[in-house]
């Protein structure tokens, strides 16, 4: 096997082995009750891993991102994830665009 068809081959397994965890974890999900606690955890993850992500941006980087990570702050706060990151990005196009020199 030629080494261009192991690296095609690795991300595909990669890909089967991520899909696999996360169709099964939606089925045992599904097969189990969920109360108190697990499901408050369960309810604030997106929150919890739009924060893990947008952290090291705020403190690492300019302006514009760190405008962009305020925003998406706020959006965080009364919308829909997506709805915040997509916010964020436009911000930061938007900042970038405005005092590109």
């Amino acid at each position: 096997m030629s080494e261009s068809y192991a690296i095609y081959a690795t991300i595909l397994g990669m890909a089967l082995v991520t899909a696999l965890t996360r169709f099964t974890g939606y089925w045992i999900i599904g097969k189990v009750a969920i109360k108190g606690r697990v499901a408050a955890a369960l309810e604030a993850m997106p929150a919890a891993v739009l924060a893990a992500i947008v952290t090291p941006t705020a403190l690492a980087t300019g302006f514009a991102e760190t405008v962009a990570v305020a925003v998406t702050v706020l959006l965080a706060l009364r919308c829909h994830t997506l709805i915040a990151v997509g916010g964020g990005v436009l911000t930061v196009v938007a900042l970038r665009f405005a005092f590109a020199g």
